[in-house]
């Protein structure tokens, strides 16, 4: 889809690579409340970054939209944003779910967690990310491959909190438990392991969300052999992500860009988000869904997203030494 550049206050142009089904619904609501227009343009998270780069200031985009702390930093490095001074948003959005200097926000929360079958591993073999290293779990782990974003986010907070010495033995370590070769997204890993191809698996926690509240039967059938774990509640807490958004630096209308923004961070925008993305609020007074209530309490790290972009490269370099494939 097209639009033409936007040079009025009640018109605005947004990238994002989340799928239409998953932000549509609440831009209308926008759009209902305040008579802004929105105009939306969707996919791939690098493609639009690139897009905004070859656009530059020509860019009829106001606002990227986008999934994972490391996809907002590329485009912050890139330098396709401009700093977003409201404290408004700054009170409706945790420190550490914000850029450090300004440039995105968080609007969602996504974690990163370990699920197990049940048949098969009991909760109390499972303690942290770091213990997956532990040569007990040998032919036994499901991941996706190491081009994944939120792999490298999560190798990335590792280093952040461990340091790189730490890091590279754990993923190591790792790596040699894998019981196949990385493959498939994060719903492959969950139905491999309600097949028995593993006994474990690292995924984002909205994915078994969706596959329990799945038309498909079969999607239904795998997520039901599988529990949750929230690992490293004795220390930092679950690795935590986020979905968020970010003013783009040829914005025409950041003022009304930020009233969206803030749209998008209020208490209903959340709660929808809980409901029909199964992602968490960005905080902790707003009501989740059933799904997500089942799964019982868990403590988050409170590192500053802004690292995971920060060390990504570094993830990666240190992913591709340990041979994740």
């Amino acid at each position: 889809m097209l639009f033409q550049q936007s040079l009025i206050a009640d018109e605005l142009n947004i990238y994002s690579a989340r799928q239409e089904s998953l932000i549509k619904p609440l831009l209308d609501q926008f759009t209902e409340s305040t008579d802004i227009k929105v105009n939306l343009v969707t996919g791939k998270g690098d493609a639009l970054l690139t897009r905004l780069q070859s656009e530059a200031m020509n860019s009829p985009a106001d606002i990227l939209l986008t999934v994972d702390a490391g996809r907002l930093y590329r485009a912050q490095q890139a330098g396709v944003l401009q700093t977003i001074d409201s404290s408004a948003l700054n009170s409706l959005v945790p420190s550490h779910l914000r850029s450090s200097d300004d440039k995105w926000i968080g609007l969602s929360v996504r974690a990163r967690v370990i699920v197990y079958a049940k048949d098969r591993v009991n909760s109390n073999q499972l303690s942290t990310y770091e213990a997956l290293a532990d040569p007990k779990w040998k032919n036994k782990i499901c991941v996706r491959s190491s081009n994944n974003i939120y792999n490298q986010s999560m190798v990335a907070g590792m280093i952040a909190s461990q340091g790189m010495e730490k890091t590279e033995i754990w993923l190591k370590g790792l790596v040699g438990n894998f019981a196949r070769t990385p493959a498939g997204g994060d719903r492959d890993q969950i139905k491999a392991v309600a097949a028995g191809q593993c006994d474990i698996a690292v995924v984002n926690s909205y994915y078994l969300g969706r596959m329990l509240t799945s038309e498909d039967d079969n999607q239904r059938d795998a997520a039901n052999k599988v529990a949750l774990f929230w690992p490293n509640q004795g220390d930092r807490g679950t690795h935590i992500n986020i979905s968020g958004a970010a003013i783009t630096k040829s914005a025409k209308n950041p003022i009304s860009a930020k009233r969206l923004l803030a749209f998008l961070a209020k208490d209903s925008s959340q709660r929808w988000y809980a409901e029909k993305n199964n992602e968490f609020p960005v905080r902790d007074n707003v009501s989740i869904s059933k799904v997500l209530a089942s799964w019982g309490p868990f403590t988050a790290d409170t590192l500053n997203v802004t690292e995971l972009g920060r060390n990504n490269s570094s993830a990666i370099m240190a992913m591709d030494r340990a041979g994740w494939k």
